[in-house]
């Protein structure tokens, strides 16, 4: 039986730990492991600050509607906004270094994106003149991970 739940936040930053323990909450009752709820985590993290710094350009000037939804498959999370539109082919890839431990070559830009597509397993963005911006991640669960 599929299962799901709905909060909504004033776009800012110290209102991120709500959302993130709001997702981890639907991710643990999913069964994800410890390393998945942190990455889930992560994930949300890095959206939640991406919506604020660029589509609200950091200023409280609306919400961030987020769902999430558990399946025999699947944990989807969604974020919505009104925020300024977003289109993600606009930004570039970030360039990581090849030793992933070298963290003075990493570079600060662009990474929320990468590391999102990289901590989850599906990461979809749209826009719509009505619903505005939009962010779907999927993680898949595994068969002993079903409840």
């Amino acid at each position: 039986m599929a299962q799901s739940s709905e909060f909504t936040i004033p776009g800012r930053l110290e209102r991120i730990g709500d959302a993130c323990a709001f997702v981890v909450s639907g991710a643990e009752i999913a069964g994800f492991t410890i390393d998945e709820l942190f990455r889930i985590e992560l994930a949300c993290d890095e959206a939640c600050t991406n919506i604020i710094e660029h589509a609200y350009d950091g200023d409280n000037v609306g919400d961030i509607r987020i769902s999430w939804r558990i399946d025999d498959r699947s944990f989807t999370i969604t974020m919505s906004d009104d925020g300024r539109p977003f289109d993600p082919d606009e930004v570039p890839p970030p360039e990581v270094p090849e030793d992933p431990g070298d963290l003075n070559g990493l570079k600060i830009g662009g990474l929320g994106i990468y590391f999102m597509r990289n901590l989850m397993d599906e990461v979809q963005f749209s826009r719509d003149d009505h619903r505005g911006n939009t962010l779907i991640m999927v993680k898949y669960r595994s068969s002993n991970e079903r409840k």
